[in-house]
């Protein structure tokens, strides 16, 4: 999968194991609240590979803030299908509030779509992580290449 994705050009972000991540060769790790610390991935990882935190709150996102991640996902945004039992929406309300806390690059989750994309930038986004808006298309690529366009 590292192979495909570095020659498509992209970057393989693993989900909650740093350790993983490093075996891989991964581009980083995206921790969850339930996961290693994040200082404790940095001891994990070599050099150069990214550590995203999730948050679900402002206090969590003024304490990701203060650790060394590289991004810091906020969400859910809208409600989300992904999840079995997701955490309370934040709202686009929520998301400015999040982006006045910190000046990390700050990416959008949760029941972001299409209809929806722009507005999550314009309320403060650095980018949006897209799960629901992406596998609910009859064409994956073609509506990775329409979110690309909206997103620029």
């Amino acid at each position: 999968m590292r192979v495909v994705l570095r020659d498509a050009g992209c970057s393989l972000i693993l989900n909650d194991r740093a350790d993983v991540a490093r075996a891989a060769q991964a581009e980083g790790v995206h921790l969850g609240q339930t996961d290693l610390p994040v200082e404790m991935a940095r001891r994990v990882l070599a050099s150069g590979q990214w550590i995203g935190s999730s948050t679900h709150s402002l206090e969590q996102v003024v304490e990701a803030g203060r650790t060394t991640a590289d991004y810091i996902a906020f969400g859910p945004i809208f409600p989300t299908a992904s999840k079995a039992n997701p955490d309370p929406v934040v709202g686009l309300e929520g998301l400015r509030q999040a982006r006045r806390v910190t000046g990390k690059p700050l990416v959008a989750i949760g029941g972001i779509n299409l209809q929806n994309a722009r507005q999550v930038l314009a309320a403060g986004a650095d980018s949006v992580a897209v799960i629901g808006g992406l596998l609910e298309a009859p064409d994956l690529e073609e509506r990775a290449q329409e979110f690309l366009s909206i997103l620029g």
